[in-house]
């Protein structure tokens, strides 16, 4: 038997059934003996366990917003509401016409009392003969993204596991993160219910979240990435622990919500996105998936990540932001130009870290490589330009160009990461040397514009 359990921050496999069936049996025995279960209305979701810590009396959860309280009916709702709202995202083409798809899969939401506001939220998958089963424990004061985004994700598991094979799915973070940041944005009041804080003559004095639908679903992510740069679709793919608990600022997740909102808005975009769903049990990653699910739109993986380098330059350019002083832009542009790489002395010594320029990538690595750092260096260039004090915007176009004419001969007047068919062939060392040149040529200007420099930042 393998259970497969997931926390809000990370996957791990386990190969024990002893801690989920010492807390919760799958069978149909589920809730313990002295409470009775509440059922949600299509009967997926089983609600257990106890709440009313006292955690969740305290004012500074009752009145906080960002944190919700959960009893048995109002979480019942709650979970019910995100599977509709899913399943708009993913079937707009049936937007009125069909309900929701019936479940199979049993949800089981196990309260426990709260102890701190920062719990842990785990998601625990168990097949057996009959199927897949989940349960979800939960304290009954979580955080609201963080309680939005454990319903998304085994929401989403529970849909890709629906063939019933013995290989649970893998679900990208970012797909988890992307769709549960959307639902906040779109329908965020609606449905997530909290129980009320307080009786007032007589009637329930409820928190709620002051938000205004239907102007920009992008407003969360705009004003979250104003000043920093989304993530590229590497570093989606990878993210760290910081990132997937929100340590980051938020980036990671109005990254995550930019991309999905991309993808969805791509030809046949949510078929894809259930495509994916459906063929993630039959891959070992879900990149290949992934890859599979949208061919129609990135023939190459290489693709993908231009196509997510165009879709950033063109929304940071709505929005650039405050601009940079001088001495902001002068850092910003160094710091581009700096290629981190490790390198090892001897085959058994460990590797130490250091950085090269441009020109050195140029040098010492073949025609991939060269793409798969210089591409996102493009975006930077790109992005920074529109922020960058006048004299460092100069530079940071011209280097843009010079790498612009050397990965892409000719398509300058083209956007600058053009999607062609076909890879381009390998220059000839005559252009490795010409553009070496000229990168030269321009840091010798961009020194010469950081002397210029007055010691306050300003320029003279």
């Amino acid at each position: 038997m393998t259970v497969q359990r997931f926390n809000v921050s990370t996957i791990q496999r386990l190969f024990t059934a002893g801690a989920l069936l010492a807390a919760l049996s799958l069978n149909g025995q589920t809730a313990p003996a002295e409470v009775t279960p509440t059922r949600s209305v299509s009967g997926q979701f089983v609600i257990t366990g106890t709440a009313g810590s006292r955690l969740a009396a305290t004012p500074a959860v009752a009145t906080n917003a960002d944190f919700i309280r959960l009893e048995p009916a109002p979480l019942a709702v709650s979970a019910e509401r995100i599977r509709e709202a899913l399943h708009r995202e993913l079937n707009p083409e049936s937007w009125g016409l069909n309900p929701v798809t019936p479940p199979r899969a049993k949800i089981y939401l196990v309260l426990h009392q709260a102890q701190t506001t920062d719990e842990t939220v785990t998601v625990v998958s168990r097949h057996s003969a009959n199927g897949w089963d989940y349960q979800v424990r939960l304290p009954d004061v979580v955080p609201r993204t963080r309680f939005v985004r454990a319903v998304t994700g085994v929401l989403l598991l529970e849909n890709a596991n629906r063939d019933d094979r013995e290989r649970s799915a893998e679900i990208p973070a970012w797909l988890i993160d992307g769709l549960s940041e959307k639902l906040l944005a779109a329908e965020g009041p609606k449905i997530v219910l909290s129980p009320p804080a307080r009786l007032v003559t007589g009637r329930a004095d409820s928190r709620t979240l002051a938000t205004i639908q239907g102007l920009d679903p992008l407003a969360g992510p705009r004003r979250m990435l104003r000043g920093q740069t989304p993530l590229t679709f590497a570093q989606l793919s990878w993210p760290t622990a910081t990132q997937l608990a929100g340590a980051d600022g938020g980036v990671y997740r109005a990254s995550a919500q930019l991309f999905v909102e991309q993808l969805l808005g791509l030809p046949a975009g949510p078929a894809h996105l259930r495509t994916l769903l459906a063929s993630l049990p039959d891959f070992y990653n879900w990149q290949t998936a992934f890859q599979s699910a949208f061919r129609e739109n990135f023939r190459r993986p290489l693709d993908v990540e231009k196509w997510w380098a165009l879709q950033v330059v063109s929304f940071m350019s709505r929005d650039p932001g405050p601009a940079w002083t001088p001495e902001v832009s002068r850092d910003k542009l160094a710091e581009i130009l700096r290629v981190p790489v490790e390198m090892r002395l001897a085959s058994n010594a460990l590797p130490t870290h250091t950085e090269i320029s441009f020109q050195a990538v140029l040098r010492n690595f073949d025609r991939s490589q060269q793409a798969a750092i210089l591409l996102p260096k493009l975006r930077d260039l790109e992005m920074s330009q529109l922020r960058m004090a006048p004299q460092f915007a100069v530079l940071a176009s011209g280097y843009r160009e010079v790498l612009t004419d050397y990965l892409e001969p000719g398509k300058r007047a083209r956007p600058p990461l053009h999607l062609g068919k076909h890879p381009p062939r390998a220059p000839s060392k005559s252009a490795v040397t010409g553009t070496v040149k000229k990168l030269d040529a321009l840091d010798a200007q961009r020194r010469a514009a950081e002397s210029a420099l007055k010691p306050d930042g300003g320029a003279p």
